[in-house]
């Protein structure tokens, strides 16, 4: 009698503990998307300035991400290893904190290029750890919202983040939008300090557990993600179509960027949950919302419909950043997440690495064909998810 009143007081506990690490870990996030999407929300334009052509602009954008995503399979097996995750998000968090306010100093576009490759890899050595032990909250709060909720935060952080940048920008230009990102930078490292320690321990079955592997499913599942990214534009080219083409005004852009990020987090934490009850089905959003997104950015002439497009790229982006990576908890052993999380990545990477370089050629062709070819991929990906989500185990 006392047992049984006992296990449900713990389960409490537990989940308790897991949401106040979601919490904790989020408001990181806040501080830090506050900071890189900032960035990230002028990198494009500032580029065009410094004298940087679509190829270019594409390269940096694919290049970048590639990077970012490449060295997340070391990362990840070092955590998986040698259970450091700390020792990884700070490293992985110093660097990306701190190349982005540096771009106030590049000189040149190749400079800024190089600062933007920094930032993106300092992400990367830091993900896998991170969401390895956002999978062991995900044990009591559910895989979806856990993500989901993560996400949400983040994206709070590049909503307000990009709005201080168009505000920084309009008053004196780009130089000022990136240097005023230092104090967010320094205040998501100051947070890591205070959200260590009170991470869900690791799941007692499958400590010491040395022979799990992945399936089938998730393999496929990593197809499908690599097949939809593809045909997915980089903000950073978006940026650049705008201002080039003079459809927005420079001080706008980032205010885009912000709406988008809005829309980002607002659709991360309603499909994560929809992900909690009805499983990888839900992923066929993530095409269906990406197909009509790049005609209206690239095509649209008329204000209003490049600001439903963007809101639809950030909602889409929000799938990918939050549902995308539950559905990888959730067909994968806990032992072997950093693991998981850091190939997962790394194909991921890869993919919109060709993408972006594939799409700033397009471009350069005429905006048309980049759309064209979008809109083929992303068609291309839906009959992939239909070898997965059947029968799959839900989060």
């Amino acid at each position: 009698m006392n047992i049984s009143r006992r296990l449900p007081a713990k389960a409490g506990i537990a989940r308790s503990g897991a949401l106040r690490f979601v919490m904790r870990i989020g408001i990181v996030s806040l501080f830090a998307d506050f900071t890189y999407e900032g960035g990230r929300s002028i990198v494009g334009p500032y580029l065009a300035v410094l004298g940087a052509g679509p190829i270019f602009v594409g390269a940096v954008a694919g290049l970048g991400e590639f990077l970012g995503y490449a060295v997340r399979l070391a990362s990840g097996r070092f955590v998986d290893r040698h259970r450091g995750h700390w020792k990884v998000m700070g490293a992985g968090y110093t660097l990306n904190m701190l190349a982005v306010p540096a771009l106030a100093l590049a000189p040149f576009a190749w400079l800024a290029g190089l600062l933007v490759f920094l930032e993106r890899i300092g992400k990367g050595i830091r993900n896998p750890a991170k969401d390895a032990l956002l999978s062991r909250a995900g044990r009591e709060l559910g895989h979806g919202y856990a993500f989901g909720l993560h996400e949400f935060l983040d994206q709070l952080g590049a909503v307000l983040g990009p709005l201080a940048v168009a505000g920084a920008v309009a008053y004196s230009g780009y130089r000022l939008g990136f240097a005023v990102l230092i104090v967010p930078a320094l205040l998501a490292l100051f947070f890591l300090r205070r959200a260590r320690g009170i991470e869900p321990e690791a799941a007692p079955a499958e400590k010491g557990e040395k022979r799990a592997k992945f399936d089938a499913r998730y393999y496929r599942y990593m197809a499908f993600s690599a097949v939809t990214i593809l045909g997915f534009s980089h903000f950073i080219l978006v940026g650049f179509h705008l201002q080039v083409t003079h459809r927005l005004s420079p001080e706008l852009i980032p205010v885009l960027f912000a709406v988008a990020m809005a829309m980002d987090a607002l659709a991360a934490i309603v499909v994560g949950r929809f992900f909690d009850r009805y499983g990888l089905k839900v992923l066929y959003a993530l095409p269906l919302l990406t197909l009509p997104t790049l005609p209206l950015l690239f095509l649209a002439v008329h204000p209003l419909w490049i600001w439903i497009g963007a809101g639809l790229w950030g909602a889409a982006l929000g799938v990918q950043e939050s549902t995308v990576r539950a559905g990888v908890a959730s067909l994968t052993p806990e032992a072997l997440r950093g693991t998981a999380f850091g190939l997962f990545d790394t194909v991921f990477g890869a993919s919109w690495f060709v993408g972006s370089v594939m799409m700033g050629a397009l471009y350069a062709l005429g905006p048309g064909w980049l759309v064209a070819v979008a809109v083929l991929l992303q068609l291309a990906a839906l009959p992939l998810l239909t070898t997965i989500h059947y029968g799959s185990a839900r989060a």
